[in-house]
């Protein structure tokens, strides 16, 4: 039994206003998830019935908007998930040459950071600009503290030494160390939204695991975004599963889900 109640057409309204405000498209069989991740605000808010919460949501200038694309924003990430695009990153930068990145979808940073270490670590400069949608996540990347035990596990060599250790209230904590923190920038941004980086290109995007949340024509708009920001020989890095750039005229397949742009 429901805490709250939740109809199908709760459900759909959930549906048409996530796609309004951030383009995620909600299968039929995601309604658990929404309920459990939503009924949180209701608790929070004070709100009595999911009709009430999703008036407060529409509200002119409502606060609860921001609350409500972060409850449905997943967050799955970690340190150097699917190494080889890393990789392949450092092939492309050249010493004495910055390289330019793009962390489109970072969640809580560690897709950023991976990428700031990598280079570090190979004595390559870059600038790394990760943004997201939600801004819980955001703020975590922000202040680059993570729990310790990940990065203690095997493999994980490479990563620890760019991590100060807390103690005593901080045990069991860790936090990039100022020089990776520094190579990289935060801001909160909409991918389907008009704000974009004005007039910058990158030597590398990465947009992982997100297309697998929108329909096929939204991918397709997405994807020719961020090869319109890509330098001529650029890189696009995207998710184990996502197939949308494959035959795209403008890319080249170099990897595993890699693909460089074809020089103009």
């Amino acid at each position: 039994m429901h805490e709250f109640e939740f109809s199908a057409q709760d459900f759909h309204r959930v549906r048409d206003l996530i796609a309004a405000y951030a383009g995620i498209f909600l299968h039929e069989r995601k309604q658990n998830m929404v309920y459990n991740r939503l009924a949180r605000r209701l608790r929070a808010t004070g709100q009595r019935s999911f009709r009430e919460y999703l008036d407060a949501v529409e509200a002119f200038g409502s606060p609860e908007r921001e609350q409500f694309v972060n409850a449905l924003t997943t967050n799955l990430t970690a340190f150097f998930r699917e190494v080889h695009h890393f990789d392949m990153l450092v092939a492309k930068a050249r010493p004495g040459a910055v390289l330019r990145v793009w962390s489109s979808a970072c969640s809580t940073g560690e897709e950023a950071y991976s990428a700031a270490i990598a280079l570090r670590a190979a004595g390559r400069a870059a600038t790394i600009l990760a943004t997201d949608i939600d801004t819980q996540a955001l703020e975590t990347a922000r202040l680059g503290v993570y729990p310790v035990e990940p990065l203690e596990r095997p493999g994980m060599e490479r990563v620890r030494r760019y991590f100060l250790k807390g103690s005593g209230p901080n045990a069991g904590l860790a936090r990039v160390r100022p020089e990776i923190r520094d190579m990289v920038s935060f801001a909160n941004r909409n991918l389907l939204g008009s704000d974009w980086p004005a007039g910058e290109r990158f030597d590398a995007v990465f947009c992982r695991n997100v297309m697998i949340y929108f329909d096929r024509a939204t991918q397709q708009r997405l994807l020719e975004r961020l090869v319109g920001v890509l330098a001529p020989g650029g890189l696009l890095f995207l998710g184990h599963s996502e197939s949308c750039a494959a035959g795209n005229p403008r890319l080249r397949a170099c990897g595993k889900t890699a693909y460089e742009r074809r020089d103009e």
